[in-house]
């Protein structure tokens, strides 16, 4: 129960519109969308076309925009091209995603050619690496040759 004394909206009544009423604006709406440029009662005369025309722009805008022009520049007013019109061959602009993956790949391309090269900062450090781990391993190598000259010498000595 509400509070107050104040009425919910729930209990109103509903309002049902008549069909004959529907298929009269039906019939309104279909004949309009045949003949957009014609008017009731308009005679043929070049003066009355032209201002017909510029009567029905007005009625295409609905609320405000029949009495203000606006120019919104985020609006897009698709233009529908003829086949003819249509240059298949001409390059078309690339979007911002596809630049960058385009350009990124090839500063990736270009980063591992010159690391392969060896002028990169990385690559550099990269050699450094290999050149003392190749000195580690024949220092190790050596000291193994050495150990097992000792050893066969040792036991040559055991033998005799």
């Amino acid at each position: 129960m509400p509070r107050g004394g104040k009425k919910g909206h729930k209990g109103r009544g509903k309002q049902f519109s008549n069909p004959e009423e529907i298929d009269r604006q039906m019939k309104a709406q279909k004949e309009l969308e045949e003949n957009p440029g014609a008017e009731k009662g308009s005679t043929s005369g070049s003066e009355e076309e032209s201002s017909s025309d510029d009567e029905s722009e007005f009625k295409k805008r609905s609320g405000v925009e029949g009495l203000i022009e606006i120019e919104n520049p985020n609006r897009v007013s698709q233009k529908s091209k003829k086949v003819t019109e249509v240059d298949v061959s001409a390059p078309r602009e690339l979007s911002r995603r596809e630049r960058e993956e385009i350009e990124k790949q090839k500063s990736k391309e270009r980063y591992m050619k010159l690391h392969l090269e060896g002028k990169t900062e990385q690559a550099r450090a990269d050699l450094a690496r290999l050149a003392i781990i190749k000195q580690q391993r024949e220092d190790a190598a050596k000291k193994r040759d050495e150990l097992r000259k000792v050893k066969e010498g040792e036991e040559a000595k055991a033998k005799r």
